[in-house]
């Protein structure tokens, strides 16, 4: 990987994208871009925990070749809102290296500057892998304690790592362990609890995703357990009030080394089945985010996302990433994919545990029928999106390749057609206007707004 201070993309080295034809001029722009991010941005743009996603936004893009200046725009956009790092104390960066402080750092926002210097400084004195290892993946009291932060702010610190290792840059995996160790241990509980039932069932047999989707969908004491009050409702409604119900589902699922590869493809489907199904018969197609409180720093547009399931749907691309990381261990790929597929069941609960309508999905027709190609120009011109819509449609598209030799099996709900149809809904919706998305389709208080069919 590139040195962990300087970001240099490589148009011949890129990963396995969905578009090919990625050229060294727009390359240069992104690492450009990503650098001058790196340099000057914190990763929260206020003090209230919302993300950058400058990142995510311009790998992205960069991914659906997207033009020099459809990636210009995307940063100028979204640039204006973004706050400075801060001052770097340099004792604090000392300070890190023994253990008892690095803890006493943890979950605060302002030292995600000195933890971002600290991971570089850590790299640059062994390898990526070897820190990623040391520090997330150990298995140790202090890796775990970083690895529930991974997985905290609804996926965010997870999927910056993801693009960080599938774009081989070390400065982003420093901003993604940075990332991860300024956010909060609040999934920590459930992570503990979750491990300690699943061994305690390792001898049963396994349920499928969709089995378990079904059964939570059914149980009127999950679905009661988040409140359309909740600021949070998979901490206050899943973890708070139902830890222990949820944590009976969880733990009939587990992933076993030899699994992964398939298993890594039904967790794709199975997110994008309940990501996708959650709509309502009469309204439009609109995908699932949950708004938390709007920020009022960030100008006029689409305000800053915070809470929402299609998190789980864009974090799973980078699954197949890991998957084929041959420096990370079958048994920590596995671990990382058992508490993906927790945190995605608990997630969907999270939601009110909405109907999944795969019926109305493939009722869906296309403002603008095309192939991948047709919706990726559409999704990259856009000019008012921070890149949700952009990661939505490319992981809708990995999906389809990869659940492809799995679909005859029952558990694969979603198949061959749907992922393009899927794809048209996601763009249609975000080119349609307000409200772009659903806050937590279970509620029905969140269809509040939404046009009905028959006005159309």
């Amino acid at each position: 990987m590139a040195t962990a201070s300087i970001i240099k993309l490589q148009a011949t080295q890129q990963p396995e994208y969905y578009r090919k034809g990625i050229n060294q001029g727009t390359t240069d722009i992104v690492s450009a871009l990503l650098q001058k991010n790196h340099e000057t941005h914190h990763i929260f743009f206020n003090h209230d925990g919302f993300h950058n996603h400058i990142a995510h936004h311009l790998l992205t893009l960069w991914a659906l070749r997207a033009t020099s200046a459809e990636l210009q725009q995307a940063y100028d956009s979204n640039a204006g809102y973004q706050r400075p790092p801060g001052p770097l104390d340099q004792s604090i960066v000392t300070d890190m290296h023994d253990p008892a402080k690095f803890t006493s750092y943890l979950g605060n926002e302002r030292h995600y500057h000195a933890f971002m210097i600290f991971f570089q400084d850590e790299i640059s004195k062994s390898s990526t892998p070897q820190v990623i290892n040391k520090y997330l993946l150990a298995g140790t009291t202090q890796a775990d304690d970083l690895l529930h932060r991974l997985f905290g702010g609804f996926l965010h610190p997870l999927i910056h790592l993801g693009f960080a290792i599938e774009a081989q840059q070390a400065a982003l995996v420093a901003e993604a362990l940075a990332q991860a160790a300024v956010h909060s241990a609040s999934m920590s509980p459930f992570f503990l609890l979750a491990e300690q039932a699943a061994r305690d069932r390792a001898d049963e047999p396994c349920k499928t995703i969709a089995q378990l989707l079904d059964e939570i969908q059914a149980d009127p004491e999950i679905r009661g357990a988040p409140r359309w009050s909740d600021g949070n409702k998979l901490r206050d409604g899943i973890i708070g009030r139902a830890a222990e119900r949820m944590v009976s589902y969880t733990s009939q699922y587990r992933v076993e080394p030899d699994e992964l590869e398939r298993k890594t493809a039904e967790m794709v489907n199975a997110v994008a089945y309940y990501t996708a199904g959650a709509q309502r018969e009469g309204y439009v197609r609109k995908y699932d985010f949950y708004f938390s409180k709007p920020p009022q720093t960030r100008p006029t547009g689409n305000v800053q996302l915070t809470i929402h399931p299609v998190h789980c749907l864009n974090s799973s691309i980078f699954f197949s990433t890991f998957l084929h990381q041959p420096w990370i261990t079958p048994a920590n790929k596995t671990r990382l994919l058992n508490w993906k597929v927790w945190t995605d069941l608990a997630m969907y609960a999270s939601r009110a545990s909405p109907p999944n309508r795969l019926d109305l999905v493939r009722q869906y027709v296309p403002k603008h029928p095309s192939d991948w190609d047709g919706i990726f120009d559409r999704v990259t011109a856009l000019t008012d999106d921070d890149g949700h819509a952009a990661k939505l449609v490319r992981a809708l598209a990995h999906g389809e390749r990869i659940c492809a030799p799995w679909e005859g099996r029952e558990e694969f709900r979603v198949k061959g057609g749907d992922w393009l149809g899927m794809g048209h809904m996601a763009v249609d919706s975000v080119e349609a206007g307000e409200p772009r998305w659903v806050r937590s389709a279970g509620f029905d208080e969140a269809w509040e707004g939404v046009e009905l069919r028959a006005q159309l």
